[in-house]
């Protein structure tokens, strides 16, 4: 059970909390890990049940929660569960940084785990390598040995709607009506028709321990983006799954719904821009050459890093059959792998100076899972750093019409560039590559058995 001091003084200590559950102030405590599609997983455990039987010993839950599709079907190919091993147990190891109050829900609490395998013969466990979160750690812990730290912010953009999920779902998720008729991109007066349920997202998060910015309209009817300020990177992607699941749910309060989806009709894209860099383990700046005024030669290699890795990371960039059809030229969604400086039609964009300098990867979707996109922009990063690559010209001008290598266009396309990456099989190991090679698969297989309503519509009767 990991202790450390409080990520600010909105989250609370195990003590803390133990406190409100006696004092009958917490009744319900969420345990939950983030699974392969970035969800939120886990357990609503009755408070005195938590602080008599969980705290100092643990619970568990399926293994089969790393192994199945979107809809939680069991499916073959996964080296750590299966039928024939019998779908056992992981464990859910509490990190007490993560504990908050979720103002949105009546007298809860939640706190977020690490998975690790159970001990069969009393040494420690081990963790299990495949759980998002142990991934994005495992660079962490490399950055760390070279003495850095890696800050990040993301940007996640969603469509809302004023049809309840379960109107949506029987309406098959067409003809639905977003908040908005038109586009509010940066709209005050736009945003202001949506504010009741943004203000509440916004104000909740900031409960729970999330350090707000702001939110914005955004292009597609009824887009919006709620912004956070920039963290450590495990800090951050913790933030990202617990607002991601709490804005579904908040909406879902005031009758209405919302999607994070890469891609959800013909006009713009919801994205999931992240903002990386790196700092010295005590603060010092790596990133920026103060004395010269300019960037460091490491800040170009990790930036080259980035670039060279680009489609080889695709895959945990843009995970999902959807996510690829958000890359179109003229949408603000990279289809180019370049860099620019403060310039959108680039996958990356450099901004900032001193310590506010940063890359921005513009590849993620809002479909992303957070915990993976970092880890392979970090291990690019790395392999840049270590292989001393060199940053290669500025794009100036328009990407999209540059003639530069392009974003892979299809899954099937970044499914195997991944599988057969040397760099992210040494960077992140057989295990996980192999892992999520094959959740590639079962997305691709599904898909290929689906028959699209697009089918329909043009074969059922002129065909």
């Amino acid at each position: 059970m990991a202790t450390t001091d409080l990520r600010n003084p909105r989250h609370l200590s195990m003590q803390h909390l133990l406190d409100h559950i006696r004092g009958g102030a917490i009744d319900t405590v969420i345990v939950a890990f983030t699974d392969m599609q970035g969800r939120l997983q886990g357990k609503r455990l009755h408070g005195v049940y938590f602080a008599e039987h969980v705290v100092g010993h643990g619970t568990e839950g399926c293994n089969y929660l790393l192994s199945v599709d979107v809809d939680m079907n069991t499916v073959e190919g996964y080296a750590m569960s299966s039928w024939e091993s019998g779908y056992g147990d992981m464990e859910f190891v509490v990190d007490e940084r993560t504990i908050r109050l979720l103002t949105h829900l009546p007298s809860t609490a939640m706190i977020q785990c690490d998975l690790a395998w159970p001990s069969r013969d009393g040494s420690a466990n081990a963790p299990v390598e495949q759980s998002p979160r142990t991934i994005l750690q495992h660079q962490l812990d490399r950055c760390g040995a070279r003495g850095w730290t890696a800050l990040s912010g993301t940007e996640l953009e969603f469509i809302a709607f004023d049809d309840t999920y379960e109107a949506a779902w029987d309406a098959g998720y067409r003809d639905l009506r977003p908040t908005n008729q038109y586009n509010v991109d940066y709209s005050i007066l736009g945003t202001t028709r949506v504010e009741p349920l943004l203000r509440s997202i916004r104000n909740h998060m900031y409960d729970a321990g999330l350090d707000v910015e702001g939110a914005k309209g955004e292009c597609n009817l009824g887009q919006h983006e709620i912004g956070f300020l920039y963290a450590d990177a495990m800090t951050t992607a913790d933030n990202h799954v617990v607002y991601k699941n709490a804005a579904k749910e908040i909406a879902a309060q005031q009758g209405k719904s919302l999607t994070f989806m890469a891609k959800y009709d013909q006009r713009e894209g919801s994205s999931c821009h992240i903002h990386l860099s790196l700092r010295g383990t005590d603060g010092s700046l790596v990133f920026w050459d103060a004395e010269d005024g300019r960037r460091t030669p490491l800040y170009d290699h990790f930036v080259a890093g980035v670039l060279a890795t680009a489609a080889d990371f695709t895959l945990l960039y843009a995970p999902n059959i959807n996510s690829y059809k958000r890359f179109a030229d003229g949408s603000f969604a990279p289809t180019t792998v370049a860099w620019g400086h403060d310039n959108r039609t680039c996958a990356v964009r450099l901004v900032g100076r001193g310590a506010g300098a940063r890359m921005e990867n513009r590849i993620p979707g809002a479909d992303v899972n957070p915990y993976l996109a970092q880890a392979a922009m970090i291990a690019g990063g790395l392999h840049g750093i270590e292989q001393q690559l060199e940053l290669e010209p500025e794009l100036v001008g328009n990407a999209y019409t540059s003639g530069h290598p392009k974003v892979p266009t299809t899954l099937p396309e970044a499914r195997e560039i991944f599988a057969s990456s040397a760099v992210a099989r040494a960077a992140l190991g057989d295990v996980v590559v192999d892992h999520y090679t094959n959740m590639a698969d079962v997305e691709l297989a599904s898909y290929n058995a689906t028959v699209t309503d697009w089918e329909l519509r043009r074969g059922f009767e002129r065909l």
